[in-house]
């Protein structure tokens, strides 16, 4: 029987990946916005930190921050081709002494004992891809935290593309990208527009399960020796909490990276970006402003979620 680690697995060992991961920065205005704003919710909650579990790493871009700050984290992540190059990312930076590398997958963390981590953390949504094993994997990362959890997972409210196919249009920074996505985007989706019609059927079915794609036809897919997106599963704001609540976790705070660029131009996003200045005091900006509780799950796409634990 097929799983989602399975597929997960297959997909995210593609060998192009982690240089389409490293890239994304680069390219995307979005994942600019959004990792800026998980920089800042993890170093303002290092007090008292020395030991990270960060779960499905991938490159390293938050794991070899933290190992560069003298943290020892354990970098844990399906992929080894992401391993290999966060392996190389962090020997060029001088801290793979400072970092535990692991091949595994979220739905076995049997290997971790309860509390061995300070800070357990899980990013750009590997949880969503643990469908239907979502609420396990929570409760597990919650488990093996002794202090303090940050995780993102999928929006169910800020995941509009039914609505909007060429919505990533506007947070393309780099038109020059060889980003196969941002290529159609670019080359293709705009003129597709046109006679475009979304399907209210199929709307109303992801809101109502949280699912992206239906589990059989990527299953299906993937049997047939295809690698395709893992199956997908978004949250409402208030079903993460709860999950959350429900497996230890205290004080959570919820907040929706992406929330304040929904309503800015284009135009006015790539000027931004492209001036340094404006650009650093936008980002310290929108981190306030998307942190705000009525912002929750309604981000670009995802759901960032601190905690407290133990």
């Amino acid at each position: 029987m097929t799983t989602s680690a399975d597929i997960s697995s297959r997909f995210w060992n593609l060998p192009q990946k982690a240089d389409e991961e490293l890239a994304r920065e680069a390219t995307y205005i979005d994942d600019i916005i959004q990792k800026a704003h998980i920089e800042r919710e993890i170093l303002s909650n290092l007090e008292g930190i020395q030991t990270v579990f960060d779960g499905g790493a991938g490159y390293g871009r938050f794991s070899i921050l933290l190992a560069k700050r003298g943290l020892h984290v354990t970098h844990f992540d399906i992929s080894q081709v992401m391993l290999d190059k966060a392996k190389e990312i962090a020997r060029r930076e001088g801290v793979l002494g400072n970092m535990t590398f692991i091949r595994g997958c979220l739905e076995n963390l049997e290997q971790f004992h309860n509390g061995q981590f300070d800070l357990v953390l899980s990013f750009d949504a590997p949880i969503s891809y643990t469908y239907p094993n979502h609420e396990a994997v929570l409760s597990n990362l919650i488990r093996i935290a002794s202090k303090r959890l940050i995780i993102s997972v999928y929006s169910r409210l800020a995941w509009t593309y039914q609505f909007d196919p060429a919505q990533k249009l506007k947070y393309i920074l780099d038109e020059n990208t060889g980003d196969p996505y941002a290529r159609w985007t670019l080359d293709q989706a705009v003129y597709k527009l046109a006679d475009y019609k979304p399907d209210m059927a199929a709307v109303r079915a992801f809101f109502k399960t949280g699912l992206m794609e239906p589990p059989e036809e990527t299953a299906k897919a993937f049997e047939t020796g295809g690698a395709p997106w893992p199956v997908s599963y978004a949250f409402m704001p208030e079903e993460l909490a709860a999950v959350m609540e429900r497996h230890g976790a205290k004080n959570i705070r919820l907040a929706g990276p992406g929330a304040l660029t929904r309503s800015i131009p284009r135009e006015t996003l790539r000027n931004i970006m492209l001036d340094d200045k404006l650009k650093a005091e936008f980002l310290d900006f929108c981190y306030w402003y998307d942190s705000q509780p009525s912002c929750a799950g309604l981000g670009k796409d995802n759901i960032v979620a601190t905690a407290d634990v133990g």
